[in-house]
């Protein structure tokens, strides 16, 4: 198991919500921690992929857009 180390602020803050009775023990702290930081990324890459995607609506709105020719896409399907 890798080790962490923790500065002293985080160590006491840690044992704090294991005396409070939130979590067992260090490892369920820092699960914890983890947990939250791979939401905050799947949260940054959602937020990232909508304003793509709203951007790319409103260009299309404002007719920045070539139409799309399904045929060309998917020849096989119009056989």
């Amino acid at each position: 198991m890798p080790n962490v180390h923790l500065t002293k602020q985080m160590q006491e803050y840690a044992e704090t919500q294991i005396e409070a009775g939130a979590y067992a023990n260090l490892s369920e702290v820092v699960r914890e921690g983890l947990r939250g930081l791979m939401e905050k990324d799947r949260l940054r890459a959602f937020r990232e992929l909508k304003a793509e995607l709203e951007l790319a609506l409103a260009e299309a709105e404002a007719g920045h857009h070539a139409p799309f020719d399904v045929e060309a896409y998917e020849p096989d399907a119009f056989k």
